[in-house]
């Protein structure tokens, strides 16, 4: 228009969606709106055995959940955003590592990136090669946070049982540029002071995340699932870090 400020150009951006245990690409369906509304292409996924209550799990793995994330990546012409959430963080990880040069950002929703030798979560109790969503009564009061009746109904009612591979496999890492791929870490169970507390006192528990040379915290307080407690606050927190891409 004549005499006034040009619109600011929106960068198209890749968004593959990586769901944490026991869900698939569906989990995402009330995060994404403000992503798509805002232009950008997402791409949620549903990874290896979790496409059905009574699909084959016994040969899959941490590595084929991370080969599904890297192929979607290569799929894709353009540079991609990763966003994992939970048992996801650690599989997005595995991706920068296997693409760093593919990824301008990672997001990491109430995760974090796994380090070399870490496993997601060998304590998970299994059936066989499954690993079912476990009785609400295992998980810590901070996982439940906003989760009322209503929604862990129908969270069960979807959940879809792990393969216990990728649970219990052991993460290895090759590539020293994953540190150099920027990341966001949406803090919902933990605010992200004690992040940075562990992080400043040399904590394990984010020995890998304290390596990633360009960090930032964005605080979302709920439980360990907002995708289902605020999913759009969630979405909209995925959107500025996707704006913050570069």
């Amino acid at each position: 228009m004549p005499g006034g400020v040009p619109a600011a150009r929106v960068t198209v951006m890749d968004i593959i969606l990586v769901p944490g245990f026991w869900l698939d690409a569906s989990s995402w369906s009330e995060v994404t709106p403000p992503l798509i509304e805002a232009g950008h292409r997402v791409h949620p996924l549903t990874l290896p055995g979790l496409g059905a209550v009574d699909a084959p799990r016994a040969a899959i793995g941490l590595r084929d959940h991370i080969d599904a994330v890297v192929a979607t990546i290569d799929a894709i012409d353009d540079p991609v955003i990763l966003v994992g959430h939970s048992g996801g963080g650690a599989i997005i990880h595995g991706a920068v590592d296997a693409r760093p040069d593919r990824v301008v950002r990672a997001v990491y929703v109430d995760s974090g990136p796994l380090g070399e030798g870490g496993a997601i979560n060998d304590e998970l109790p299994s059936e066989g090669d499954d690993i079912p969503l476990p009785a609400w009564d295992d998980f810590e009061a901070a996982d439940l946070v906003d989760l009322d009746d209503e929604l862990r109904a129908a969270f069960r009612a979807r959940a879809i049982p792990e393969p216990r591979g990728v649970a219990q496999d052991r993460q290895h890492l090759h590539d020293q540029r994953r540190y150099e791929v920027p990341a966001t870490v949406i803090a919902c169970e933990f605010p992200s002071s004690l992040l940075t507390e562990w992080i400043d006192s040399g904590h394990p528990f984010v020995e890998e995340l304290a390596r990633i040379r360009d960090i930032e915290f964005v605080d979302l307080p709920t439980g360990h699932w907002p995708q289902f407690t605020k999913p759009a606050e969630l979405g909209k927190a995925i959107l500025a870090a996707v704006d913050h891409k570069s």
